[in-house]
């Protein structure tokens, strides 16, 4: 797993016993683990046993930690894959083995918390359209211009439904002006 320079110093940080003591650790890691799964987790600032610790120390490293934690269920890392990049940001033994029970006890709500996030725009399925002559508009003004009416199907997750949209030439053309750019983008990134 790779972090940006950020999160390994807030990471470094943690693991440093001067800052954090194996008391204040434990307390830290099962707040941070707890604000991520309980939608009334408790804060980190607002921890009693946490106000010694610079606030924000405190703030860094629990994003550094939060950061690590979600990329680590995302990429399904198991405990060598955790352990060696907690190792590289010097972490002792005793902190690896409390942080990994802690990432074992929250994993599966976590996954469940990730997968419930939908950030997958729906998927075109289908699309129908149909040329439009509008000869007046309801003013009684003669219009005379053409226009089509779009139908998109698309799925997302299993449900179905449809976007409709009404366009002019102009729209049409650089609507499929954009697509095809779109296309050859994404041709060129697969191709790399």
């Amino acid at each position: 797993m790779e972090f940006s320079d950020s999160v390994m110093k807030g990471l470094q940080t943690l693991a440093d016993p001067n800052v954090f003591d194996q008391k204040s650790f434990t307390i830290f890691t099962e707040v941070a683990f707890d604000s991520l799964v309980s939608p009334r987790g408790e804060s980190v600032l607002g921890h009693p046993e946490l106000k010694h610790i610079d606030q924000t120390n405190l703030k860094h490293c629990h994003t550094a930690a939060t950061t690590f934690i979600l990329e680590g269920v995302k990429q399904n890392a198991d405990k060598s894959t955790i352990s060696s990049c907690l190792e590289d940001v010097r972490f002792q033994n005793e902190r690896v083995d409390t942080f990994y029970n802690s990432f074992q006890k929250n994993k599966r709500n976590l996954e469940s918390l990730l997968s419930s996030i939908d950030t997958c725009p729906p998927h075109i399925t289908d699309a129908e359209w149909r040329l439009e002559y509008c000869i007046k508009n309801s003013h009684v003004h003669k219009v005379n211009q053409p226009s089509y009416l779009i139908s998109l199907n698309t799925e997302r997750a299993g449900t179905s439904s449809e976007i409709n949209f009404n366009c002019t030439m102009e729209q049409l053309q650089d609507l499929v002006g954009k697509m095809k750019d779109a296309a050859k983008s994404l041709e060129r990134a697969t191709q790399s």
